[in-house]
C-alpha cells in the first residue's frame, strides 16, 4: 500500500515534466541530453542498459518496448528537463560530497556498495563479471573499478576493494562532479541503487 501511494505521488511530477519537454524540439533535447534521435524516438543508456524515449508522448521504455515503472519515468524525465549539455569533468565525488549527501550517506552506502558486496559474497570475480556484462569500462580505481553511463551525461564509477585480514571487502559508488547539474541527490541515489542491482543480476546470470 505504501509503495502504491508513493507511485501515485510521482504522477504529477511526471505529467509536469512531459509538458515541459513537449515545448522542446527533439533535436535540441538529443543534443543537450546526449540522446540518439531515430525514427522510434530517442535512445539512451540508463544504468548500463539501452532504453527508449518515445516521442512526442515522452514515455520511457525498455529495449523490449515495455513501459518503465513510475520511479524510472520520473528519474529520466527529471534528467531530461534539467539537461543543459554540460560535459563530464572526470572529477569523482562520493555520495557524501553531493549536495545534502552527507545526511543520507549511511543509508545510501547500505543499499548500494554494502549490498553489492553482500549479494556477491565478497567475490571480486563476480563483481568483475557482472560489471563487464553490463558494459562497464575498466578504471584504475581501487582493486577493481568500472565506469558506466548512469545516464548519457552522468558517468558513474563502481569501485571494489578486496580488504585484508580483519577488514572485509568493500565497494562504493562514485559520481562525476557534473552529476548534480543533471539530477538532485535523491535521483542520483536511485541511479546508484539501480546500477548495483543490475551488476548483481548480471553476475548471477548463466
Amino acid at each position: 500500500m505504501v509503495n502504491e501511494v508513493w507511485r501515485e505521488s510521482l504522477h504529477p511530477k511526471i505529467v509536469q515534466a512531459r509538458a515541459a519537454l513537449a515545448a522542446v524540439a527533439p533535436q535540441e533535447l538529443a543534443l543537450r541530453a546526449g540522446l540518439q534521435l531515430n525514427p522510434e524516438g530517442l535512445r539512451f543508456v540508463l544504468a548500463g542498459r539501452g532504453h527508449l524515449l518515445t516521442w512526442p508522448d515522452c514515455v520511457v521504455r525498455e529495449e523490449n518496448g515495455n513501459e518503465c515503472p513510475e520511479e524510472v519515468q520520473a528519474l529520466v524525465l527529471d534528467y531530461l528537463v534539467r539537461s543543459d549539455g554540460s560535459p563530464p569533468t572526470q572529477d569523482w565525488k562520493s555520495f557524501d560530497e553531493l549536495p545534502h549527501g552527507s545526511f543520507y550517506n549511511h543509508a545510501f552506502q547500505g543499499y548500494t556498495g554494502d549490498e553489492l558486496v553482500r549479494m556477491l559474497g565478497g567475490n571480486r570475480a563476480l563483481f568483475e563479471r557482472g560489471s563487464q556484462r553490463l558494459g562497464g569500462i575498466p578504471a584504475s580505481i581501487g582493486d577493481a573499478g568500472y565506469v558506466f553511463w548512469g545516464l548519457p551525461r552522468i558517468p558513474v564509477a563502481l569501485v571494489w576493494w578486496d580488504g585484508e585480514e580483519g577488514i572485509p571487502p568493500a565497494a562504493k559508488v562514485l559520481f562525476d562532479a557534473v552529476a548534480s547539474r543533471y539530477l538532485p541527490t535523491d535521483g542520483l541515489a536511485i541511479l546508484g541503487r539501480m546500477l548495483c542491482r543490475r551488476i548483481v543480476k548480471e553476475a548471477g546470470a548463466p
